[in-house]
């Protein structure tokens, strides 16, 4: 048997997730992350007046209880299939970015002519730079939305929600489904912004961009977005806390408490929660906060407690309380703007 190709396409593979700047889970994210959270735990210590030791901080980055948890051995699952599998058997499925882009570029040539190039070239490529940014940004928002509003949808979204200890790996825990109707709604998006960019620039007008990633969207993974899939509680107040999703935004947003159900469905941005009436700005002050499902094992959730979350429970959620259902999840990817990457 020939295994050139297996070993080819695993080594692109591995190549493309970790050593790709423009990739979610490159190497150096992962390493931004991780000097982030060291100098946070750092300065926190020093203000309380305690030693700094590398050991503590160590064991403060990486707590045993959440290593050892039976959610983290399952998200190590999550992220060889999606990485491994999920392209293979459902890449082919996506929405053509490029043909909605052409068609939205054509529909408006032909109402209203062809406009000429006015724009410098570099004043271009970062108004759709922007313009992508923000696409995607509104796309992940309305498919975060859909996926907790559609009971249908939710049974697919629920998979990332029953993560009961958060980690970098928490990401890559996706239904098929949910990531592959994410994947069509980021393409629309994007592509319904690059159509109208480029007609209005009247020239095909690209994004500045890193491993054709959006460069904007690199330098939030760079900045802190592995880390609102983590225990270490960074939060943004004030009116930071209403334009930026901080760690401690996603956090909330997994959290079991029905106070901050259907709340912060943002990615980078809290803009859209803050527009459409979803925005839980959390405090300097570390929330206790329980993920996953608990009264799936403790059956104290009472059936009203369970429906304060949905209007319409979906009927999986028996599994959380005796007569409902639920749980929930994200992902992207969008050609050129965005490589797989889960909410």
């Amino acid at each position: 048997m020939h295994l050139s190709p297996g070993i080819d396409f695993f080594l692109g593979q591995i190549e493309r997730l970790l050593f790709s700047l423009g990739s979610h889970f490159s190497l150096t994210s992962l390493g931004a992350a991780f000097l982030i959270a060291t100098a946070f735990y750092t300065v926190q210590r020093l203000r309380r007046g305690r030693r700094v030791r590398p050991r503590t901080i160590l064991r403060a980055l990486f707590p045993r209880r959440i290593l050892h948890h039976r959610s983290n051995h399952a998200d190590i699952g999550y992220l060889f299939f999606n990485v491994f599998v999920f392209g293979v058997v459902f890449g082919w499925a996506v929405l053509s970015y490029q043909a909605v882009s052409n068609g939205i570029v054509g529909g408006l040539s032909a109402l209203f002519g062809a406009p000429a190039p006015v724009w410098p070239a570099w004043a271009s490529r970062a108004v759709i730079t922007v313009m992508l940014f923000l696409a995607y940004e509104l796309g992940y928002w309305f498919n975060h939305w859909l996926s907790h509003k559609v009971p249908l949808l939710w049974e697919f979204h629920k998979v990332h929600h029953s993560a009961e200890v958060l980690t970098p790996l928490t990401n890559f825990r996706v239904h098929p489904i949910y990531a592959f109707v994410f994947a069509n709604i980021i393409a629309f998006a994007t592509a319904v912004a690059s159509g109208l960019g480029h007609y209005a620039f009247g020239d095909t007008t690209y994004q500045y961009a890193f491993a054709d990633t959006n460069i904007i969207l690199v330098l939030f993974i760079h900045a802190y977005v592995h880390l609102q899939h983590s225990h270490v509680w960074i939060s943004f107040t004030g009116w930071l806390g209403r334009v930026l999703v901080s760690p401690a935004h996603h956090q909330v947003h997994h959290s079991a408490d029905p106070r901050h159900f259907n709340k912060n469905f943002g990615s980078c941005l809290a803009l859209w929660d803050w527009m459409f009436g979803t925005l839980y700005v959390p405090g300097k002050q570390r929330e206790k906060l329980t993920f996953g499902f608990p009264a799936s094992r403790t059956r104290i959730r009472s059936r009203a407690s369970c429906s304060t979350r949905w209007s319409r429970p979906p009927a999986a959620y028996s599994a959380l309380c005796p007569s409902a259902s639920v749980s929930r999840s994200h992902s992207r990817r969008v050609p050129s703007l965005t490589p797989s990457i889960m909410p």
